[in-house]
């Protein structure tokens, strides 16, 4: 399909900063050759079908109305009006009328509605998460802030299939999938306090019984995202005696008790952040609150963790996402802007910088799908998946935050003093990007849950298996990945023997060469006649890199029509 574009000219005489013809994207959908192909090659013909409206509806938005938009709700954050007239304590957020218009593009996009309502489930389950994520992609390409409460909201409607009772799942889950932007509950979770921030199991928030299955909960949240959410997941104490994550009980929170009374939900502040600004977060004390457990006294971890693996898969999306604009902004805009006596483009350095902003977005995107695949099918009973989706998951959001925080810089400086101004959106994008290497689990945090995964699941066992897979289908690239793939085991063998801090010190490394390794494999299995055009040169700039031969050495820069496959941006 061709792209729709605008282009804006300017005559030769004036003093101007763009020389030629500025013809960006007016659909995110339409330009992204990349998104689009795996769509057509990895799901279903009908559930492609299904999605392609809403894709291009949700493109066409974040490339247009979204983007002044979201620069309405991030400089006009949400405020907390923390009481009424007559001195009532009211804990209301009070957002700026853009943030309920980005809502409202988030529920028509359908990206919970693909995966949640009821026939649309039976017809596309297997592939819910894939269908849903493309529509997220290209909404977090002009909203990332927003999507932090969407992702809160999915993995709330994920932790109420899986452990609620049939009547709540009837209740609750039609205002998640709902097509009416005014009858959706957003969802948040309350695990961090300040006893521990990152340790949950130093929490203290205590719950004691009140009757059947409701408890009353009492204690402060520290880190609440979407502090305005309808439905949130509490963690909580009912024996103080029993430590750790081993003594937490999980509890649904809802804003509004059955008699239409607000629950005790006493909002202390809004969290000033470098980032993310259009969204609320908070710090919540309970007082008396009430909450109903969910699943057995004492598995609350256990329960919460697989919203924290859905919200791990959000951010690598996000992160993905987030640094694909800022390297498409720096491309649409060198594209066009002349120095030195020819467009930006045509210089070397450029080249051979966008070459290397590509190659490393090229497998973000095919190692974040892969989770994203991993957990469709996982979740409908594939053993290896299952395995595979442990460890590759926090991979690719440790992968995809920190490659991405660098794409956005570079890209920022790219377009030079102009990228930096906030009347454009390289900053909030940049600023948006730096929360995505903390959140869901920091750098240091990642690295120790995947030596877990490596010591207790055979997640890395199910990696070599697929690396192993690879090298014996590419006639290109099999011997150098079967050749570095035995010396990644023989280290992993190496590295169960050490003692815990030469293994923690260790692991950093280790795991940052098998995820490049697992991206590498990734993109040779990706590669066709299509696709071929942005993989093949991603390819060699990744193994290049990965064999450090990136220093003292002659190079041969991609061409401009090279650079514009490796992108594979169509406007």
């Amino acid at each position: 399909m061709q792209t729709t574009t605008k282009t804006v000219r300017y005559p030769k005489e004036k003093n101007h900063v763009l020389t030629t013809a500025f013809t960006p994207s007016t659909n995110f959908y339409q330009s992204d050759a990349i998104l689009r192909h795996y769509l057509k090659t990895q799901v279903s013909k009908e559930g492609h079908a299904y999605m392609e409206d809403k894709l291009q509806y949700t493109g066409a938005e974040a490339a247009g109305p979204m983007n002044e938009l979201s620069l309405l709700a991030d400089h006009n954050g949400p405020e907390l009006v923390k009481r009424n007239f007559f001195g009532e304590n009211v804990n209301e957020i009070r957002f700026h009328p853009a943030y309920w218009e980005l809502m409202k593009v988030a529920v028509k996009s359908e990206m919970f509605r693909v995966k949640w309502e009821p026939s649309l489930r039976a017809k596309f389950g297997k592939e819910g998460h894939r269908l849903g994520f493309a529509a997220g992609y290209l909404y977090a390409m002009s909203e990332a802030g927003q999507y932090c409460p969407l992702c809160m909201t999915d993995g709330v409607a994920r932790l109420i299939d899986i452990f609620c009772d049939e009547e709540d799942k009837a209740r609750l889950l039609p205002h998640i999938w709902t097509n009416d932007d005014k009858e959706l509950f957003t969802g948040a979770m309350y695990l961090t306090e300040k006893t521990g921030g990152s340790d949950v199991g130093a929490s203290i928030t205590t719950a004691t019984h009140a009757e059947g299955k409701t408890y009353k909960l009492n204690g402060e949240k520290w880190f609440c995202s979407n502090a305005n959410a309808d439905l949130i997941f509490a963690l909580a104490r009912t024996d103080s005696d029993v430590k750790g994550t081993k003594g937490l009980s999980i509890f649904l929170v809802e804003k509004y008790l059955a008699d239409g009374s607000r629950n005790p939900l006493d909002l202390i502040r809004i969290k000033e952040k470098l980032g993310v600004r259009s969204m609320a977060s908070g710090e919540t004390t309970l007082t008396d609150t009430i909450g109903t457990m969910v699943g057995p006294e004492f598995e609350g971890f256990k329960v919460m963790i697989e919203m924290v693996n859905l919200s791990r898969l959000y951010n690598s999306l996000a992160a993905l996402s987030t640094s694909r604009r800022a390297l498409i902004e720096a491309y649409q805009y060198i594209s066009t802007r002349k120095t030195f006596g020819k467009v930006a483009i045509e210089h070397a350095l450029i080249r051979t910088k966008l070459t290397e902003l590509g190659a490393l977005n090229v497998a973000n995107f095919y190692l974040t799908w892969r989770a994203i695949t991993a957990l469709d099918k996982a979740d409908h009973g594939d053993e290896h998946e299952a395995q595979l989706f442990r460890i590759i998951n926090p991979m690719a959001k440790k992968w995809s935050a920190e490659k991405g925080v660098y794409i956005c810089r570079e890209s920022m400086e790219l377009m030079g003093g102009i990228g930096y101004i906030e009347d454009g959106v390289m900053p909030k994008l940049m600023r948006d990007m730096m929360v995505l290497p903390i959140w869901e689990g920091s750098g240091n945090i990642i690295i120790l849950d995947m030596l877990r995964a490596l010591a207790k699941s055979e997640g890395l066992r199910a990696v070599a298996m697929e690396i192993t897979r690879s090298a014996a289908k590419s006639a290109e690239y099999g011997a150098f990945l079967k050749e570095e793939l035995q010396k990644l085991i023989a280290f992993g063998e190496k590295l169960r023997t050490l003692s815990q801090d030469e293994m923690e010190a260790s692991a950093k490394p280790f795991f940052e060469n098998i995820t490049s390794l697992y991206q590498i494999s990734l993109l040779c299995d990706a590669m066709d006649e299509t696709s071929k055009k942005w993989i093949a040169p991603a390819l060699t700039w990744l193994v290049k890199n990965y064999k450090g031969d990136a220093g003292l050495d002659t190079i041969t820069p991609l061409t401009v029509e090279g650079v514009r496959g490796l992108l594979a941006w169509e406007f």
